[in-house]
């Protein structure tokens, strides 16, 4: 097998973004957001994480005890990120379901009870000249975590975003630039 070093990624930097759902997402790895998308700024060195589970269910045959198949119940996917800049956008999401009011340097969030606010969701993900774009069409923050008033630390504001299929059960979109995405191992 012939190992090729140039095709190993490294996420150096990037981008998340939000819309609403609807929104026409690009289509490419590297067009433009649309003007609706909004970036939701700085994010913690911990980057992104994309997490996909399946809740599986084993059938055992009666004579041995062997498993003889495996029936997927449910899957999952989920994108968590910590926002560490502070704005209407990161507020909002934080605090699902609430809106940042006010003018002329003064602001309000009254805080309501977590309701419904789905959304389409971007990550864009660089490493030099190779991109990588995920789009979910169709997503919501499902999970915050605690934010910590300290005076040596940014404002963190953890959010798992769970993705939702549309009628096709796509959940989410990658595209990409990379030629090694159309490699294959040389072996």
């Amino acid at each position: 097998m012939t190992l090729n070093s140039n095709s190993v990624r490294v996420a150096i930097t990037g981008a998340a973004y939000t819309a609403p759902r609807g929104t026409t997402a690009p289509t490419d790895a590297t067009t433009s957001w649309p003007v609706a998308a909004i970036d939701i700024g700085w994010i913690s060195d911990d980057g992104i994480t994309e997490s996909n589970s399946a809740d599986v269910t084993e059938i055992k045959a009666w004579q041995g005890g062997a498993t003889v198949r495996k029936v997927i119940s449910g899957s999952e996917m989920t994108f968590k990120l910590t926002a560490i800049e502070t704005s209407k956008t990161t507020l909002e999401l934080y605090h699902k379901g609430s809106k940042v009011t006010g003018s002329n340097g003064k602001a309000v969030l009254a805080i309501k009870a977590p309701g419904p606010d789905r959304r389409m969701f971007g990550f864009d993900v660089l490493d030099g000249d190779s991109h990588i774009r995920i789009v979910v069409p169709d997503g919501e923050v499902t999970e915050t975590g605690d934010l910590v008033y300290k005076g040596d630390e940014a404002l963190a504001y953890e959010l798992t975003i769970t993705a939702y299929p549309a009628a096709d059960g796509t959940v989410a979109i990658k595209y990409s630039n990379d030629p090694a995405w159309l490699s294959e191992p040389a072996g």
